[in-house]
């Protein structure tokens, strides 16, 4: 035992091995396994994960380890972990691989912290039979990811975003914020007018809003609400009208909002029960309507101080001879804000704003100065920043240039420091 290395309850082990098994098994590695296994996974258990997988699956909905073990839970059955789920589908050959998908802690998110303080609008494209196409408007709150209202339209027009947010403010109020991306139909601003939607919205008090040209992340949460309305959409009937298609979408509304398990909230609870969590946002203020002063007609003669006859209204006659009053000051005359400078003094922590670039090709930010070329000189950019930079585009929606914040103190910062800029 001391020459081996072992102890002696080890050496009269192997001898008895040797004994009963012969000299050459007593030297062969004996398998750890144990005899017992108490927590091993039934194959009846694997096939009921198996079914509830495919019965998620022919309905459209999310299929993977998370929603079949709340799928499980929900229905009362015995529900294995959700890494055990993983692997009893890698075992069965049914897990859909992604290598190269990011994971989700890399992603930076931002929520909204209570019902109705933003809403996300987005319209996405659908065929019907015949190869017919249509536009789904789909208008989601940003805090609880509630299906708020949706919209089938024969295209991406302003009418049709009007009405699904008319509808989604006659069933749940007014929301402080509208997010959307730039499009014709939905918030043109940065392209250098203001679209129907933008009118009415504002005219309500809602702050509209968008994000930054060709960055879809920002509206991430409706471009996923997308794919999961397409993936139910291709387990039904293809529909035939407006009107089918419709009544589908409400009905994926209802299963979405109170009985599918949203992985991205706290917990995993269904958009419904995170509306009713938390406290909806009070509803902002309209804007005032200003009213124009009616043009006013002849009336009493009027004494202004220090003078030496009296002035009336236009056409009154005063001792044989009609005085006419002088016009008023045109808008231009008398609101120099309409004016577009090159430079924002005292910019806010995050904006938008419209700027003249000066003749030499440089705009004005604080006390720093930012080139966008000489070629741009005269024209009219639209600047649009936030912590992390500013981004300059034109009233078209091209990307003229965008650069990170310089360091305080930065008089100049060239074209080349351009994070990214248009190259033609």
């Amino acid at each position: 035992c001391d020459e081996h290395g072992i102890t002696r309850k080890t050496f009269y082990a192997i001898r008895a091995r040797a004994r009963d098994e012969g000299q050459a098994a007593a030297l062969e590695p004996r398998s750890r396994r144990p005899k017992t296994s108490p927590t091993k996974l039934t194959e009846d258990l694997k096939q009921d994960a198996l079914k509830v997988r495919a019965a998620l699956e022919s309905s459209g909905l999310d299929h993977g380890p998370i929603s079949v073990h709340d799928k499980m839970v929900s229905l009362k059955m015995q529900a294995p972990s959700i890494a055990s789920l993983a692997r009893i589908f890698r075992e069965k050959n049914v897990a859909r691989l992604e290598p190269k998908k990011k994971p989700r802690a890399s992603y930076r998110r931002f929520v909204y912290p209570a019902p109705n303080a933003c809403w996300q609008l987005d319209a996405t494209e659908y065929v019907l039979t015949g190869g017919r196409k249509c536009v789904i408007f789909q208008l989601q709150d940003d805090h609880s990811r509630r299906a708020l209202a949706t919209h089938v339209a024969s295209g991406e027009t302003s009418e049709a975003a009007l009405a699904v947010v008319k509808k989604g403010i006659g069933a749940h109020g007014v929301p402080q914020r509208s997010l959307t991306d730039n499009g014709m139909a939905l918030n043109p601003s940065r392209r250098g007018w203001e679209g129907q939607l933008v009118t009415y919205v504002s005219s309500l008090g809602v702050e509209p809003i968008t994000g930054k040209p060709y960055k879809p992340t920002t509206q991430g949460k409706n471009e996923r609400f997308h794919q999961t309305l397409f993936r139910w959409l291709d387990k039904q009937p293809l529909a035939q009208t407006h009107g089918e298609l419709q009544a589908q979408v409400d009905r994926f509304d209802l299963i979405y909002n109170t009985e599918r398990p949203h992985q991205g909230l706290p917990g995993r609870i269904t958009p419904q029960q995170s509306w009713d969590a938390t406290a909806i946002a009070e509803a902002p203020r309209p804007k005032p309507v200003s009213v124009l002063p009616e043009p006013r007609g002849p009336g009493p003669v009027a004494q202004l101080p220090g003078a030496t006859e009296p002035v009336v209204d236009a056409g009154t006659e005063t001792a044989g001879r009609t005085t006419t009053a002088l016009p008023a000051p045109t808008p231009q005359e008398t609101d120099p804000s309409q004016k577009i400078s090159g430079s924002i003094a005292h910019p806010a922590v995050t904006g938008s704003q419209k700027l003249r670039v000066y003749p030499n090709g440089v705009v004005s930010i604080g006390r720093t100065l930012f080139s966008l070329t000489k070629r741009m000189g005269g024209r009219i950019v639209i600047a649009d920043w936030d912590l992390e930079g500013i981004l300059f585009a034109s009233t078209e929606g091209e990307v003229i240039a965008e650069y990170f914040w310089p360091p305080e103190g930065t008089a100049y910062v060239g074209i080349s420091k351009a994070r990214t800029r248009y190259r033609k």
